[in-house]
Parts: structure tokens; C-alpha cells; sequence
């Protein structure tokens, strides 16, 4: 891509066709272009074309706007640079390609006034960056940025781009970081709706304190214990990942929760009564009982309940999960509509004592669909009667789907445990279904 900014022919655009548009709408349809291989084809096309880039809203440079020979010579920041400079009116920027940070400071200054939306590839950079963390403190130079958005960044120290007011959406990408350094940089946010922090290697306790924030997504790796203390009394949705303990303060708003850590064990969860809870989902190899029934405890209210978790059990040790009373579970979340259940908590409702408290006065008033996925042929019987309580007691069911997932077909119990599946599908088959 190569563009120069001076005058392409210095005339107009041939045909009567182009000619008879008026300029603002030349302008509307020209300002939805962003790619900068775009621009610059555009720009090419006549000088009425051209005229319309200083009103461009956003400027978007893909892994592949120069060749790497262009960004080894540095005509690659020329050229960012040149379009930055000409787009008077620039919103939004997005920088994927290799670049140098040397120049940034100078392409942010230049549209700190406009600028709202930024978002930078920093593994991109043309140098190795610097390691404390000090590279970032240019993009407070964008001081009205609403959206910051960094891919590859190191977060080992603290960011001194100082306090951005205006800024309602944070996402961080693969960083490495330190909980005291997380702590700082969303202090110096304290506007943020939005925060994610996506892919990033971090432990000890992350504490986030934001009075708007209501949506928030926390994906942390690697096997190290790292805790969580979040206060955002207007939370609606959270998704968190990676974490040993958590504690939730100001849920009450909180419609869509989302637990999960694929490696280690949840220890515990804290998060008060969440009566507004619409969706939960609760993943993981291990979960400690207390950590789940807490969570469950105070999501009486749901509608819709994800049980993903394989093991329960506080130390290395895995063990299945207890009984569940299956008319205490029900009357206990009385709301609930859509419940996917998943090898050990299906288990667990499917034990001896499970539909002891059973009578013809109990119903589930809500339910509608159930996904059950079914991983062993033991105890049988159990199951069977399980399946039929579910349908026999959801006055309101539509859909119940079972799941025959990774169940050894060299079990003896397996054929007969199918057949009888299927058998109650035959039964059921307006309503149920076999995967």
C-alpha cells in the first residue's frame, strides 16, 4: 500500500453518473471505509474523493497493510503517520501491523482532540519493547479516549498514562501482569463499564473496585492460585476464569454469571444473593462442595443453569459429588427453565436417596428444557427413574435431551443401559431425544 497524500490527475471524477452525488453523500458512503488499503485506493480515484479522508471516522491497519520490506525501511510509520495526519476528524484507530513506538506519541498528539476508540497490537512493535511498561504512558496523551483496546502488552508495572476520565471500555489481551500493577491501572479507569482481561498470566489477589462497571470478563492462566475481590454494585454480566477464590460484592444486578477454571480447584465463591440472575454457568475439573452449593444457594432465582464441573473435593484427592435431593434442588430454584446438567451433577441427583422426598404434590413449574449428558452406565436403575421424575414432574417441558458422551461400549451394563435409554426415548418421543 503506498499513498502520498498530494494529488492524484487533479480532476474530477469522469462519468455524469459520480458527478451528480451530492458531496455529503460522496461523504456518508465514503465514511464507512477504515481499511487503509481502501482509503488509500479511494484517495487515488480524483481529488473530490480525496477531499472526503479528513472526515473519515476510523482508520483501521491490518497485519498486512505494508510488506515486511516496507516496515524494515520504515516507510510503514511514514505512512501511518501521513494517513494519522490527514484524517482530521479520526475517531477510531487500530493498529495491527508492525509499528515503531518511538512514533506513536506523535500520531496520538496529533488526534488527541478526536480520538475516542484506539486499539494497538503490541507484539507488533518494529523494536523490543520496554520492559517495565513504560512504552504505554504515550496513550495518555489520547486523554479523551473512550475504548482502549491492547493486544500482547506487558502489565509488569504499572502504566503512567495517568488518569483516563473518559475511558468506558478496557481490553487487555495476553499480557503478563502483576495483581498490584491490575489493581493501579483500573484505578487510574475509574469510568469503566467494561473491562476485559483476556489470555493474561497473573497471580496472587486481583482486587477491581469500579462504581459503573457492568460488564466485566477475567480470563487468567496458568496453574497458580490467584484469587479475586470485585466490587461493581452495577454489574450485569461476568465471566471469570482462572480463579481460586472469588468474592463478589454488590451482585444485585448481576443477570449473566459465568464460573470456570480448567486446570486446579475453585476453593470458594462468594457472591451474596443474586436475585436478578438470569444465566449461570459453573465449569471446571474440580470444584470444592462448599464452593457450588454456595453458588447455587445464592442463584435461587435463575432461569437458565449450567453444571459443567467433573470432581468436588477440597484437596488433590477428586471425588464425586454428594447427594442431591432432587425435590430440594428444584424447589430451591423454582425459576428455572433451561438446566444442562453434565456427568457429576446428574450423578449426584441420581443417587439412592436422590428422589426420596418425591410425592404427588411436588412439581417443577418452570422447566422447559433440560440437556443431560450421561457418561456411565452404573447405577442404572437410578438414572432411569431420574429421567422420568424429570419428565413426569415438569409440567411445562418442551425438549429434554440426553447426551451419550465417552461411555465405554466394552462395559457390560452399556447395551442394556442404551437400550433402556432409547426404550424411554420411545416412550417420551414427543418430547425427548437421544445425542
Amino acid at each position: 500500500m503506498e499513498w502520498d497524500g498530494g494529488d492524484c490527475d487533479g480532476g474530477d471524477c469522469d462519468g455524469a453518473g459520480m458527478n451528480a452525488v451530492p458531496d455529503g453523500v460522496v461523504q456518508h458512503i465514503l465514511s464507512m471505509l477504515s481499511n487503509v488499503r481502501d482509503v488509500a485506493a479511494c484517495a487515488g480515484v480524483c481529488r473530490r474523493w480525496r477531499d472526503c479522508v479528513p472526515y473519515l471516522p476510523a482508520l483501521f491497519f491490518p497485519r498486512n497493510a505494508f510488506d515486511a520490506a516496507a516496515a524494515a525501511r520504515g516507510a510503514a510509520d511514514d505512512a501511518i503517520g501521513r494517513m494519522v495526519a490527514a484524517v482530521a476528524c479520526l475517531r477510531e484507530l487500530v493498529i495491527y501491523c508492525p509499528f515503531s513506538m518511538a512514533r506513536l506519541p506523535a500520531w496520538l498528539a496529533a488526534r488527541s482532540t478526536t480520538l475516542r476508540v484506539l486499539e494497538l497490537r503490541m507484539d507488533a512493535f518494529t523494536e523490543k519493547a520496554a520492559p517495565d511498561g513504560g512504552h504505554l504512558g504515550c496513550i495518555g496523551l489520547a486523554s479523551n479516549l473512550e475504548e482502549l483496546r491492547l493486544w500482547g502488552v506487558s502489565l509488569m508495572a504499572a502504566p503512567v498514562w495517568g488518569r483516563m476520565e473518559r475511558l468506558c471500555v478496557l481490553e487487555v489481551v495476553g499480557a503478563p501482569m502483576r495483581d498490584s500493577v491490575v489493581k493501579d491501572a483500573i484505578a487510574a479507569c475509574p469510568n469503566l463499564t467494561d473491562l476485559s482481561l483476556l489470555g493474561c498470566d497473573c497471580s496472587g489477589a486481583v482486587a477491581i473496585e469500579l462504581a459503573l462497571l457492568e460488564r466485566c470478563r477475567l480470563d487468567f492462566l496458568g496453574a497458580s492460585n490467584c484469587s479475586l475481590l470485585l466490587h461493581a454494585p452495577r454489574m450485569e454480566s461476568l465471566e471469570v476464569q482462572g480463579f481460586t477464590w472469588i468474592s463478589l460484592r454488590g451482585g444485585h444486578s448481576l443477570r449473566r454469571l459465568t464460573i470456570a477454571r480448567s486446570t486446579g480447584t475453585v476453593y470458594k465463591v462468594d457472591t451474596g444473593k443474586l436475585p436478578d440472575l438470569d444465566h449461570l454457568s459453573l465449569r471446571g475439573v474440580q470444584w470444592s462442595w462448599a464452593a457450588v452449593s454456595s453458588v447455587l444457594r445464592c442463584a435461587s432465582e435463575v432461569k437458565h443453569l449450567v453444571m459443567k464441573i467433573e470432581f468436588c473435593g477440597d484437596l488433590d484427592a477428586l471425588q464425586p459429588f454428594p447427594e442431591v435431593d432432587l425435590v430440594d434442588f428444584f424447589n430451591s430454584h423454582p425459576k428455572l427453565r433451561k438446566f444442562e446438567i453434565h456427568g457429576a451433577m446428574f450423578a449426584a441427583l441420581c443417587q439412592k436417596n436422590s428422589l426420596k422426598n418425591l410425592d404427588s404434590r411436588f412439581l417443577i413449574p418452570c422447566l422447559e428444557e433440560v440437556l443431560i449428558t450421561v457418561r456411565s452406565p452404573l447405577n442404572a436403575e437410578q438414572k432411569l427413574n431420574t429421567l422420568e421424575s424429570l419428565v413426569k414432574y415438569s409440567v411445562r417441558l418442551r425438549t429434554m435431551v440426553i447426551r451419550i458422551s465417552q461411555m465405554k461400549n466394552c462395559h457390560e451394563a452399556a447395551a442394556d443401559f442404551f437400550e433402556e435409554i432409547c426404550k424411554f426415548k420411545c416412550m417420551n418421543y414427543k418430547k425427548v431425544r437421544i445425542e
